[in-house]
């Protein structure tokens, strides 16, 4: 069993604000040989965790044992049988845990020696969607798997899902360490829609989300739409997925907008931004009044010419309209084929300052922090990075990567970029701590240098240039990232980038990270991931909430459009990935 650094001096109160009270309730439970039901009425009776952001957050609590029931070291969701088409799934093989020495190297009984510095969750990806606004592009499916995916009318339910999963965990599965936080990478949303971002924050918070916009009565999008490009669930039409054996499933539409019970995270939580947080239809510039006008308004176009489709998805894949002045005129000379909806107002997007102000509303504090990293200063200041104590002696850093001059694309402007070396500096010649650093976008997808427009003459840096920074820095051990929605883990000379699969796509997955120290000159940073509570198995005839998020996972793996290349290889997936210690660390 692994050692705790200050186990013994923690008290319950700075124990409860550093893990969240649930959280340690169902570790006990694990502890005292409570399994199953009994756990979960632990957790229940458990006193509320402490709202307030601790000055400091101590190292996690004494351990329990190390674990694999509930994670992908126990069992992955895998298809059954061998037959093109349609492919159910079921409880499949475990991924085994792989060593990675390419830092620094694996010395034996490290194991016996090791202290917990750190033990957290990273979801990323969710794309809490709501898929009747305007806004969305389906039409472009034959171009890309992005613009509609079968399973997401149902991204609500699987998100809760995955919230009852983390809130079930004793802790860390290397160490046993209580889990101390939850820490979002971005596209927590899909349209930048004020809708959508009620959506994530009831959800992480707790309360009951109605997964519907237009008429409060009845679904109004592309799958009643009776078009053969798209799933009908509850129609017979022989649709081009009905085609490829998906189920015709009565109910299906009126089950997807029925209202959902999220019991919210019973552990801190921390908030980074997307390009789908910030940009509407995560790649044209924010500020445009049409884009309000047509996500608010009463017409949402279903389909286009072939040609044209492929003319659109180029120019957004390939940057040429950031500010969606084709994309414009495109939408308009196609107003009249737009299907007539029910106008909604809260489809509009969101500004940075209401995305700040949605977070410190003090009704979505939670289990806490306030603001959830974002404080009075950012809103102030008008910025979406901060730092946030990770523990005692590791430090997190929550950048924005999101190019506000257009594109999906990432990078950081120079004011950013001289407040993290200042940060950096100060930890190299202060405190010392170990540095996580966070963000949406990956080193390889920074490569976006469009003019930020409230910074004109601001230039802005890629990820090649981001990665150099923190390898001049001892103390940066890992940089945490999502986006690409694929599980790939790159060694970077002294830190590692750790990548991680989204929860829109299969395989539909969050990440459990622990920082140990081995006491032999290295660290160890495990990964391992874990997927919903939904099972494994589906039942065509539950429409329930579960149910529902069990369908969401299989629909996403039988997919027609979607890449069978997300789940990464078994080095990107549950790993141990040693570093060397900074010297005085």
């Amino acid at each position: 069993m692994s050692r705790i650094r200050s186990a013994a001096a923690l008290d319950r109160r700075t124990f409860l604000a550093a893990t969240g009270a649930a959280g340690a309730a169902t570790g006990l439970g694990l502890a005292f040989g409570l399994g199953g039901d009994r756990a979960a009425q632990a957790a229940t009776v458990a006193p509320a965790p402490v709202p307030a952001e601790p000055l400091t957050v101590r190292a996690p609590a004494a351990p329990h044992a190390p674990y694999t029931q509930g994670t992908t070291l126990a069992s992955v969701a895998t298809p059954r049988g061998g037959t093109p088409g349609y492919r159910r799934l079921a409880d499949g093989p475990a991924w085994s845990r792989v060593v990675r020495a390419d830092l620094a190297g694996a010395h034996s009984g490290r194991d016996r020696r090791r202290t917990a510095l750190a033990s957290f969750v990273q979801f990323t990806d969710l794309h809490l969607v709501d898929v009747q606004s305007p806004l969305r592009y389906e039409y472009l499916r034959a171009e890309t798997a992005s613009a509609w995916r079968p399973q997401e009318a149902l991204s609500v339910a699987g998100v809760v899902s995955l919230i009852e999963r983390i809130n079930a965990l004793p802790g860390g599965p290397a160490t046993g360490a209580p889990l101390s936080f939850v820490i979002t990478t971005g596209d927590n949303t899909d349209n930048n829609s004020k809708l959508e971002l009620d959506w994530f924050l009831t959800a992480m918070s707790g309360g009951r989300i109605t997964p519907n916009s237009g008429d409060p009565r009845r679904y109004e999008g592309v799958q009643d739409s009776g078009l053969t490009l798209y799933w009908q669930p509850d129609s017979a039409l022989h649709d081009a997925d009905k085609k490829l054996g998906f189920p015709h499933l009565h109910g299906f539409l009126d089950a997807a907008i029925r209202t959902v019970h999220s019991p919210g995270l019973r552990l801190p939580w921390y908030s980074t931004v997307g390009n789908h947080d910030s940009l509407p239809g995560g790649c044209y510039a924010p500020g445009d009044p049409f884009f309000t006008e047509l996500a608010t308004g009463g017409r949402k176009l279903e389909t286009l010419p072939a040609a044209e489709a492929a003319k659109v998805w180029k120019a957004v894949k390939d940057g040429l309209d950031p500010k969606g002045k084709d994309f414009k005129r495109l939408l308009k000379a196609h107003a009249k084929q737009a299907r007539t909806i029910t106008p909604d107002e809260r489809r509009a997007p969101f500004t940075r300052a209401e995305y700040l102000k949605a977070h410190l509303d003090p009704a979505r504090t939670g289990p806490g922090p306030h603001g959830h990293g974002y404080t009075a200063a950012c809103l102030a200041e008008d910025r979406l990075y901060y730092t946030f104590p990770v523990s005692d002696h590791v430090l997190g850093i929550s950048l924005d990567t999101t190019d506000p001059g257009g594109h999906y694309t990432g990078s950081i402007g120079d004011g950013q970029l001289r407040w993290l070396q200042r940060v950096l500096k100060q930890e190299a010649t202060g405190a010392g701590r170990h540095v996580l650093v966070f963000s949406h976008h990956t080193s390889k997808t920074m490569t976006n240098t469009n003019p930020d427009p409230a910074h004109p003459h601001e230039k802005r840096h890629g990820g090649a240039e981001l990665a150099e920074v923190l390898g001049a820095h001892p103390g940066v051990v890992a940089w945490i990232n999502g986006h690409s929605h694929m599980n790939d883990i790159t060694p970077h000379g002294s830190f590692w980038e750790v990548s991680t699969a989204s929860h829109i796509d299969f395989p539909q997955l969050a990440r459990i990270i622990e920082l140990v120290d081995n006491h032999d000159g290295t660290l160890s940073l495990f990964a391992t991931l874990v997927e919903s509570a939904a099972p494994h198995r589906t039942d065509f005839g539950d429409l329930s909430q579960t149910g529902l998020a069990a369908l969401y996972r299989e629909l996403s793996f039988n997919a027609p459009e979607a890449r069978k290349d997300l789940v990464g290889t078994p080095r990107d997936r549950n790993v141990e990935l040693l570093v060397k210690r900074p010297t005085g660390r």
